[in-house]
């Protein structure tokens, strides 16, 4: 084992020693699944910050959790275990999306919903089906399956806190070139129908105490595919679309609602996105990105030109058959640690749960060829089980959610990694504040440790690693897994 150090780095007003800053709680997840999302306490006592070290921590971006998106194969597959077996039901909705602070839970709060059909739908539809109805007077948000809403409000009653982004797979077929959800693009003379078309969206979530946090314009605007809902939609037009919008939303009372553009691949975040901004920047309050192209540093394309707008990873899916601990590197480093470096501040997988050959998946279109793995596998006996995907994302989200009930969000703070094997250790650090000023704040780092040499021959090393922290350092030994823990310390 190889002595490591993780620093906390930038200055602070209170360097004094603490001494009785102490790290109580433990979240693991390791290669071999002897540990699978589960809390421990350090024993025989908890890790004390003891020795003189370096120096405090600094934050920098605010965090927003990140987590799942509901399809209407999800959300129906959701449905169907709640009618089939109540109980393991609410102990799946608990066991995902219960926020309070140290439940056996992971609080995913954060769930991006589609308007009208996509590839996991059982048929094709939008809100307003009828030929050239610009007024939209037959729009109609009840055409999507009941069950998206019943699981939705349901998710509501665990977690209070979640936050819902919604965004179509594709406008109204009569609105497009071919007339039909399946591929092809806008035609420009329906812009201010569509920007229409979303604002009624908005109103009409709301209406079912679905309130909305953001919207996008168009999911996957690059990408056009005649076997299930896509639209190819340039720049320019998302882009008025986008400031359409915005003053709808504003003149109707959701200002508060978010716009984020894109929502496409990594590959391209030097172009449409840079677009988006120097056309309507006014309107978009950031971008998103998808996984499946290009690589997760190509973020910095965009927000080095644009660092005050925002960035999520809005999506990414596993597969069929990939192997567990290989994914679980995969999305640490590129997602739930690595893309925050590069100003993303939350990462969704799609789905949120599937059945294990990775249905239902709307007939003859032809995404997911290798078949797409859900967060949760749900099957026809009426139990379910979790995937890797769920376990990087709850590793995660124990960092950041809020420690009071009303309180904020983790920040990401500064953190170095040093020593000769410092390339075994990828680490995000957080800071979450207090309702009340006079309770300590909690310091959180998720540690993947990835040092299985691989490459080589098979070895899982555990890392010998010293905390710095305030003038103080903390010993503990991560073995090859993600490992997540916390202490408290003053403001």
């Amino acid at each position: 084992m190889m002595l490591r150090s993780l620093q906390f780095f930038g200055s602070l007003a209170l360097l004094q020693a603490v001494a009785s800053q102490q790290i109580w709680d433990i979240w693991q997840t390791t290669w071999d699944k002897n540990m699978l999302f589960t809390y421990f306490r350090p024993t025989p006592d908890p890790i004390n910050f003891v020795t003189p070290a370096l120096s405090g921590a600094r934050t920098s971006s605010s965090m927003i959790p990140r987590y799942t998106k509901l399809s209407d194969s999800s959300a129906g597959l959701m449905n169907n275990l709640k009618v089939q077996n109540p109980r393991s039901y609410w102990h799946l909705m608990d066991y995902l999306f219960n926020a309070t602070d140290a439940a056996n839970s992971a609080g995913f709060s954060y769930i991006r919903v589609p308007l009208g059909a996509t590839d996991f739908s059982a048929d094709t539809y939008s809100y307003d089906d009828i030929s050239g109805d610009t007024s939209l007077k037959n729009f109609n948000i009840n055409a999507a399956p009941s069950d998206i809403f019943s699981v939705l409000q349901d998710i509501l009653s665990v977690n209070h806190m979640t936050r819902f982004h919604i965004v179509p797979w594709s406008p109204p077929g009569w609105m497009k070139s071919g007339g039909t959800m399946h591929g092809g693009s806008l035609n420009t003379q329906y812009i201010n129908s569509m920007a229409n078309y979303l604002l009624k969206s908005v109103q009409a979530f709301s209406n079912k105490g679905i309130p909305i946090y953001a919207i996008s314009i168009q999911n996957e605007p690059e990408y056009s595919d005649s076997t299930y809902p896509t639209c190819n939609m340039p720049a320019a037009t998302e882009a008025q679309i986008g400031l359409a919008l915005r003053t709808l939303l504003n003149n109707y009372g959701f200002s508060g609602v978010k716009i984020i553009g894109y929502d496409h691949n990594w590959v391209d975040a030097a172009n449409y996105p840079v677009q988006l901004m120097q056309q309507a920047g006014s309107a978009f309050d950031g971008v998103s990105f998808h996984c499946y192209q290009g690589s997760v540093s190509d973020q910095a394309l965009f927000t080095s030109q644009y660092p005050n707008k925002e960035v999520y990873i809005t999506e990414c899916s596993g597969v069929l058959g990939a192997d567990w601990w290989s994914d679980i590197k995969w999305y640490m480093d590129n997602i739930f640690i690595g893309s925050i470096s590069y100003g993303s501040s939350s990462g969704l997988m799609w789905n949120l749960a599937l059945d294990g050959g990775g249905q239902p998946l709307l007939p003859g279109a032809d995404s997911c060829r290798d078949g797409c793995r859900g967060v949760v596998q749900i099957n026809n006996d009426g139990t379910w089980s979790v995937n890797q995907e769920f376990y990087t994302m709850a590793q995660a989200s124990k960092a950041i959610l809020p420690r009071d009930v009303g309180g904020p969000w983790g920040q990401q703070i500064g953190v170095s990694v040093g020593g000769s094997l410092d390339w075994a250790l990828v680490v995000g650090a957080y800071k979450t504040g207090r309702v009340s000023s006079s309770d300590w704040n909690r310091y959180s780092i998720v540690v993947l440790n990835w040092d299985d040499s691989a490459s080589t021959t098979w070895n899982p090393r555990p890392v010998k690693a010293t905390i710095e922290f305030r003038g103080m350092q903390a010993t503990y030994t991560f073995p090859v897994g993600v490992t997540t823990l916390w202490w408290y310390a003053p403001n």
